[in-house]
């Protein structure tokens, strides 16, 4: 996630201070990403040395609020013109402690899926119970969320099944 991108579009709507993108960012992302404010006014800070945000001077209650250079909306701009690539995918910590088991001694690789995939399956009904509950109107991102989580979700236990299936598919062949 790019906290720089991030500050950027929320600086596009209108100029504002620190803790008021630390709170709008929390807001749009349905609270999932907490954003911790120091983050905020380093990132500002290089905004700034950039040449992409500008102070703009202190607001009513005697913060310093920033506005968005034409650079800024440029950089902006690309961001969202720029598809998201995972290239080299992010590190996976199932996947890499799955992989790393199949070779350790010791390591019940069956367990380990199987813990997983009941770990798995009672986020997903978390999720889905939250779904149900979201109202689609006042909270569309918090719903947009749960659908990629609940997806996330069902991918990880078709992924968990076909470990299962090629390792005993492996180790019947032996």
């Amino acid at each position: 996630m790019t906290i720089k991108h991030s500050l950027l579009a929320i600086l596009a709507a209108e100029p504002t201070h620190g803790y008021g993108l630390k709170s709008r960012f929390e807001e749009s992302t349905a609270g999932a990403w907490p954003l911790n404010v120091g983050q905020v006014y380093t990132t500002l800070n290089r905004l700034e040395r950039d040449g992409l945000v500008v102070p703009e001077g202190i607001d009513g209650s005697s913060r310093q609020s920033w506005r968005l250079t034409d650079e800024g909306r440029a950089a902006l701009h690309d961001w969202y013109d720029t598809p998201v690539v995972n290239d080299p995918p992010a590190r996976d910590e199932l996947a890499i402690k799955v992989l790393l088991a199949i070779g350790a001694d010791g390591a019940d690789v069956g367990d380990i899926l199987h813990q997983q995939r009941a770990a798995t399956m009672e986020r997903l009904q978390q999720f889905t119970r939250h779904k149900r509950k979201a109202d689609p109107d006042a909270e569309l991102p918090w719903l947009l969320l749960l659908d990629a989580l609940i997806l996330k979700a069902e991918a990880e236990i078709r992924w968990l099944d076909l470990c299962e299936q090629r390792i005993a598919g492996r180790d019947a062949e032996r």
